[in-house]
């Protein structure tokens, strides 16, 4: 532990002449929100006072630099501002041709997907996101949006670009596909197995699991049950597992960030409580601490990307403040999305569109 003075409005270590002290406690770094969407609301693009809110509400909880995962609105306005949060935008969800929420995402076909992920690339700062997965009404339940092939050249685009890719990924179906591919981020991750798990701490592709967004699938079951009991019983499922699927993440190495996956119906400013749930789950303080903070370290080093048990917060350590017009996270490596390339292994360590949604659903 080191005592922190305040001096004519600036931190030292050098206690000065006639110092009091005004508070006892820990000091953190502003934290990482790894999956929010500012200037989205329910119905799409919301208007930039609205934006403007959902920002302030982040920035208010403590989330100083904010990684946006897909926004139907132009939010580059927001990076001028330095009262407000750092935002890494990742332009708008890509998504299957009316398999997604209304007025989310740039709708495509497979044909017209690897066009798109460029067009969204030159679009952003340095992140595509993808919809992996989403309801397909005429099979009743969690299908790919599209081939897996199609993903794996989309990816390769946005690799091409200098863009990195992360994918909303609900069922198991569509993860191998894309794990093959290279992704480097996987947001939700509720289908992940162990192979799939151990896979991703091979290759460096981390996990936003956001942890307090899962609890409303039994909402979303609940609402789809009378249309699509399989798909009600698939989300049920994946919600019972849960735990045991984001342990077994963690226990194999691969990097864990905070995501709030604020946008719609879900509240900004609320990446503490997902920092909580990631803890009641049973992941260790320092890690859950770690994945809302230390993402920070690759946006003005991205030669050095850390991962969150690769690299232990203390006391004396120090974390660079990034310019404003470096926000970007880790540069494209073996080990992307701030992961390490060669991950420590901890074993044994301790709605559907189409009116049947709630108006709730994760982002």
């Amino acid at each position: 532990m080191r005592d922190l003075y305040v001096l004519d409005g600036r931190i030292t270590y050098e206690r000065p002449s006639g110092a009091e002290t005004g508070a006892s406690g820990w000091i953190v770094p502003g934290l990482v929100d790894a999956h929010c969407h500012i200037g989205l609301g329910r119905d799409g693009a919301v208007d930039q006072e609205t934006a403007e809110a959902q920002a302030i509400a982040d920035r208010d909880a403590g989330a100083l630099l904010l990684r946006d995962a897909g926004s139907a609105a132009d939010t580059r306005w927001v990076q001028s501002r330095d009262d407000l949060p750092r935002l890494i935008r990742a332009g708008r969800h890509i998504g299957r041709t009316k398999r997604y929420m209304r007025n989310y995402a740039d709708e495509v076909e497979p044909d017209g997907l690897a066009e798109a992920v460029e067009r969204q690339a030159r679009s952003g700062d340095g992140w595509v996101k993808l919809v992996g997965d989403w309801i397909d009404r005429a099979e009743g339940d969690l299908k790919p949006s599209f081939p897996a092939e199609s993903f794996a050249e989309a990816i390769k685009v946005a690799h091409d670009n200098d863009a990195r890719v992360t994918a909303h990924c609900f069922g198991r179906e569509v993860l191998p596909g894309l794990i093959e591919a290279g992704i480097d981020c996987i947001e939700h991750g509720t289908g992940l197995t162990p192979d799939l798990v151990e896979a991703m701490a091979e290759q460096g592709t981390a996990l936003v699991p956001t942890v307090a967004q899962l609890e409303i699938f039994p909402e979303l079951a609940a609402a789809a049950a009378p249309k699509f009991p399989t798909y009600a019983a698939t989300m049920e499922d994946l919600y019972a597992r849960r735990r045991e699927t984001i342990m077994s993440a963690y226990e194999a190495g691969v990097a864990l960030y905070a995501g709030s996956d604020g946008a719609g119906d879900q509240l900004h400013g609320v990446l503490p409580t997902e920092v909580l749930a990631m803890h009641r789950l049973g992941l260790p303080a320092d890690v859950v601490l770690s994945a809302a903070s230390l993402a920070r370290a690759g946006v003005a080093r991205p030669q050095t990307p850390a991962s969150p048990r690769a690299t232990r917060p203390t006391s004396s350590s120090t974390t660079p403040t990034p310019s404003r017009t470096s926000a970007s996270w880790p540069a494209r490596l073996p080990s992307s999305c701030g992961g390490p390339s060669t991950p420590e292994r901890r074993r044994g360590s301790g709605a559907p569109r189409g009116g049947t949604s709630p108006g709730r659903s994760c982002a």
